[in-house]
């Protein structure tokens, strides 16, 4: 597998510090459950985990996670890593306070289809962070996945994530300084959304 090749390395080829689209914007996640979708070594996960969530990390690779646990155990933090292929990975309905898509490019086929998830799995008032790059990125060349089937726009994510309210939605250049696999200007996009309250929510917030 080729993110096992990549992984089997003493170094964090995206580095260990998080992604900074996700440090500016993680405390608008409520308390609680946080799944980390294509997570890799980890720097994700146990950043947030060091904020306090329930942390769930996923990747189809195992080397990958096993960095993960050890950066996790190494600042004396506890996540849970599961190995697993996305397409085979079932999120729980109403189970997540927060997920977290940083640089998961997966098919369009299959990206649409996990949106669908991640919607119906996020419970009333949780919040989403996404950034990826957008098709543009192959112009930069400075990483990102080599065509742009796996890449996303703006109005991809507007439609696949109808059911929550976007808070924030960008396309945009910045540089990405990830490790030694982003390093450059890059062209991504970025959606902070919210699934809306539920009848249940509504009416506690009204007799608070």
């Amino acid at each position: 597998m080729i993110w096992d090749e990549r992984y089997t390395t003493e170094e964090f080829i995206f580095g260990t510090s998080p992604n900074v689209f996700l440090h500016e914007w993680a405390s608008l996640l409520p308390s609680g459950r946080v799944l980390c979708l294509a997570d890799g070594e980890g720097r994700n996960s146990v950043f947030l985990a060091g904020l306090g969530f329930d942390l769930t990390a996923v990747d189809s690779s195992a080397v990958g996670l096993a960095k993960a646990q050890r950066l996790a155990e190494n600042r004396g933090l506890s996540i849970t890593t599961v190995t697993a292929d996305l397409a085979d990975f079932p999120i729980a309905y109403e189970s997540w306070d927060g997920v977290v898509s940083i640089f998961c490019h997966v098919p369009a086929p299959l990206r649409r289809t996990l949106h669908s998830q991640v919607v119906a799995g996020l419970k009333p008032g949780g919040v989403l962070i996404l950034e990826a790059y957008t098709p543009k990125q192959l112009e930069y060349g400075t990483g990102g996945p080599p065509n742009s089937d796996l890449m996303m726009t703006l109005a991809d994510l507007r439609s696949e994530f109808a059911g929550l309210d976007i808070i924030h939605g960008v396309e945009v250049v910045r540089d990405v300084i990830e490790g030694t696999l982003h390093t450059g200007l890059g062209a991504v996009v970025q959606v902070v959304a919210r699934k809306k309250p539920g009848k249940i929510n509504q009416l506690h917030e009204t007799n608070k």
